[in-house]
């Protein structure tokens, strides 16, 4: 092979390499796909693995997500997809029965996508991280769109995050209508998480209760919703603090435990004192086998004493 032969098979390689590396890794996986009892959407499940790292996403997808797809054949058919995203585009094929079915697909990454994510500011995205990204659908569109909230540590990570718990520019400005910052992007993911509503915030509101975003978290993880503050108000609890409303969600302080300290003689005791009985274990069987025993005159305040002291 003389040196011109040799030297136009190094440039071919050089080419094909370049070529490849512009148009993006590619990577496979399996999919599947099941009916979904949200109108014009199906449970969509990708599943791949590659070098040692591996990752599962199912969720409702729009059925306008697919291109190419027929929904329409009943019989089992054979199916051919794609899934086109900023980040990179997936080509599925496989088979549908009756809308569900099953099959493979292989991503090819945007070779640019990297940069134009770079030049927003948003940094730090490896292969891994660019097909997540194309999995959840964080377009540079969605990016910008963010970005135009003035958002608190707004990063690649809070991105796909936003993308998972559906943070979106019309959930924030729901939130702010209903009187809230809104401005932090870890306490927006909080917000989802937890189920902060702007429905619960406007509630909280009106009750009369002037509760800051960390606060309605708090209630929000311990379950001091408005139908339990209802509760407590039937059973003569009205208008707690909402510090004493966790606290009786803490400590189990329920409406039935109320009414049972109640039919052994002890009419609304504090708040304070119901709290304390159940951090101290009085409850209504030990105040029931005292009084059997001829102690029935004891104060609330005298059994959380003996049953500090150990008497049983």
């Amino acid at each position: 092979m003389n040196r011109i032969s040799k030297l136009l098979i190094v440039v071919t390689i050089f080419l094909v390499s370049t070529i490849s590396l512009l148009a993006g890794t590619r990577d496979s996986g399996d999919w599947t796909m099941r009916k979904s009892d949200v109108a014009g959407k199906v449970e969509f499940s990708l599943m791949q693995s590659s070098k040692g790292h591996h990752s599962q996403n199912s969720s409702d997808w729009p059925i306008a997500t697919f291109q190419g797809l027929d929904l329409n054949t009943a019989a089992r058919h054979d199916v051919k997809f794609t899934i086109a995203r900023d980040a990179g585009t997936f080509e599925c094929d496989g088979f549908l029965k009756d809308g569900e079915g099953a099959g493979i697909f292989h991503f090819t990454a945007n070779a640019n996508y990297a940069q134009q994510m770079s030049q927003l500011g948003f940094r730090g995205i490896d292969e891994d991280k660019q097909y997540e990204m194309a999995v959840m659908d964080v377009s540079t569109a969605f990016a910008k769109e963010m970005q135009g909230l003035s958002l608190r540590a707004l990063d690649t990570d809070k991105l796909i995050e936003f993308r998972i718990f559906g943070v979106d520019s019309k959930f924030v400005h729901e939130m702010r209508d209903a009187g809230l910052p809104a401005n932090e992007s870890s306490r927006l993911v909080e917000f989802r998480i937890h189920g902060v509503t702007p429905e619960f915030a406007k509630v909280i509101k009106a009750r009369g209760y002037q509760a800051d975003e960390a606060k309605l978290v708090e209630l929000r993880i311990h379950g001091a919703t408005p139908e339990f503050m209802d509760q407590m108000a039937n059973a003569g609890y009205s208008n707690l603090p909402l510090e004493k409303l966790v606290e009786f969600r803490i400590f189990n302080v329920t409406p039935d435990f109320i009414s049972q300290i109640e039919k052994l003689g002890y009419k609304h005791p504090s708040p304070e004192r119901l709290v304390e009985l159940r951090i101290h274990g009085v409850t209504p069987d030990y105040i029931a086998g005292m009084q059997q025993r001829g102690l029935k005159d004891l104060s609330l305040e005298k059994l959380v004493e003996m049953k500090i002291h150990g008497i049983n």
